[in-house]
């Protein structure tokens, strides 16, 4: 049984852990291999391995840190489908879904490639008589990022590229049900010429979480997962004078007018809806039909998701493979039986999905769900259910769709499917949600925009990438200079310093 280990200063380490959690293969159900369960003792130990380390990298030039972004990135490009296969492997969702989001990742160390331009300071000259004024940022230290199971790859991949390139050192907490991929992306980076102590993983549970939300010697905290967790992450690392990043759950509503192309929109929703099994903080869990588009748009949505072809996610032609782990399952099949009894109807019933071979009989698998008539008052609605359940809300106007949209309590991403510029511009202007895709489903934002959403999507006021990465991974300095001329006499006031 292989045992996964932490990475710290360079190499993989036992550490202090005596603990260790079953990963599972979700397709078979099978225990795959065993991963150590780290504490204090082992963030403390990368703790120290990486403010040793900061002390030479935060003084590398642009020139060494831009090197080694390019050699990683072409690393990542290379090992695109051997990663994918590491994460599919654990996470259960395609190689091809895995490798989407190896590349979405890839866009964030891209973005930190150009880091020459986007760490430029300003210059103003003779802001008063002899006097110019510049400024500069400087990296923080050493920071943390702890991460969710359903993006093993992309997620630290929209961390720790900003955060090395702008002169950190970073220490990773992954989740613990799919920790392999960060371990991968260890090696390359080291193989990229990164240097020992840079990049640390350290596995665990909520003890190596606690550690790094208390640790003197952490400046900042990047996290993304639940709302609750978020909400706790901020308010223990804020009281111990971190920055923090806390990205929350979501509920996602793709709204589709009476003129939309309903084949276009039914066909994007079910891919936004059932894609990685529903498991994805962007998936599309409600559909909020408006006026005449309800019928016609069920019909073509219950098409859609018994067509969906689910399976292993490492064999060709599937399309939705399992969730993470039994109780991911039982869990989402719950909530469909529970939806049935709070009076939804299920238009496609994805419980107990058996596939045809046995070898994969004991496989974390449920099929698609499609609910029907379903009221902002059910639990299917209101609850996060972060599996391959679409919800269908009927209302009978736009106005009405948006004022369902903003009441509810996350404000993630949303979607608008229309052929109106005028209803576009009016949705996106009114909508109090961070994320917006017209005709998109899932608008994650380019690398060079910044991620995260509203009210409980975003706990604190820091999203993540992008120039909001360059910026919570930096402090400002600005300098005021004069040069006097040699023996020049230069009056000094007792008042307030002014221009003139």
């Amino acid at each position: 049984m292989t045992t996964i280990q932490h990475w710290i200063n360079g190499a993989p380490v036992q550490g202090t852990a005596t603990a260790t959690q079953p990963v599972f293969n979700p397709a078979t159900g099978a225990e795959q291999a065993q991963v150590v369960l780290g504490g204090a003792a082992d963030v403390d130990a990368a703790v120290q391995a990486a403010s040793a380390a900061f002390e030479t990298w935060s003084e590398s030039s642009l020139t060494q840190r831009t090197q080694v972004m390019f050699a990683f990135r072409q690393l990542l490009l290379e090992h695109e489908e051997e990663l994918g296969r590491i994460i599919s492997a654990e996470h259960g969702k395609t190689v091809d879904d895995a490798r989407g989001e190896i590349t979405r990742g890839r866009e964030v160390v891209e973005f930190a490639c150009g880091l020459g331009d986007i760490l430029k300071g300003s210059f103003s000259d003779q802001v008063s008589r002899g006097v110019d004024v510049h400024n500069f940022r400087q990296p923080l230290g050493v920071v943390a990022g702890i991460t969710p199971f359903n993006f093993p790859a992309m997620v630290p991949l929209w961390m720790h590229p900003m955060a090395i390139a702008t002169g950190n050192t970073f220490i990773l907490k992954p989740s613990e049900r799919d920790p392999s991929a960060a371990n991968f992306v260890a090696d390359l980076y080291k193989k990229a010429g990164l240097p020992d102590g840079v990049f640390n993983v350290v596995h665990g549970g909520k003890d190596a979480v606690d550690a790094i939300l208390t640790h003197p010697g952490i400046e900042a905290v990047s996290f993304v997962g639940s709302t609750p967790i978020a909400k706790y992450v901020h308010e223990q690392a804020t009281a111990h004078g971190k920055r923090v990043q806390a990205l929350g759950g979501a509920k996602n509503h793709a709204v589709v007018l009476p003129d939309a192309d309903l084949e276009f929109a039914a066909n994007h929703i079910t891919a936004g809806a059932y894609g990685s099994a529903g498991e994805r903080c962007m998936a599309v869990s409600v559909a909020v039909a408006v006026g005449d588009a309800a019928d016609g748009l069920v019909q073509v949505l219950e098409r859609k998701a018994r067509e969906v072809k689910v399976g292993p996610g490492d064999q060709p032609g599937t399309e939705m493979g399992p969730l993470v782990t039994k109780a991911a399952q039982e869990r989402v099949e719950s909530a469909v039986g529970v939806a049935a009894t709070q009076g939804a109807t299920v238009v496609v019933d994805g419980r107990g999905l058996k596939l045809d071979d046995p070898a994969y009989a004991e496989g974390f698998f449920t099929g698609p769900s499609l609910l029907d008539h379903v009221t902002t008052e059910m639990a299917a609605y209101k609850e996060e259910l972060f599996g391959p359940v679409l919800a269908i809300l009927r209302v009978e106007t736009l106005d009405e769709a948006i004022n369902v949209i903003n009441a509810n309590p996350y404000g993630n991403g949303t979607a608008l499917f229309t052929a109106s510029g005028e209803a576009a511009r009016r949705f996106q202007r009114n909508i109090k949600v961070g994320m917006i895709g017209i005709n998109v489903p899932v608008p994650v934002p380019m690398s060079y925009y910044s991620f995260g959403g509203w009210k409980d999507s975003l706990i604190g006021d820091s999203p993540i990438h992008g120039p909001e990465g360059i910026r919570f991974y930096t402090r400002p300095k600005v300098v005021t200079t004069r040069w006097p001329q040699p023996k020049q006499q230069v009056s000094a006031g007792f008042n307030f310093p002014t221009s003139n």
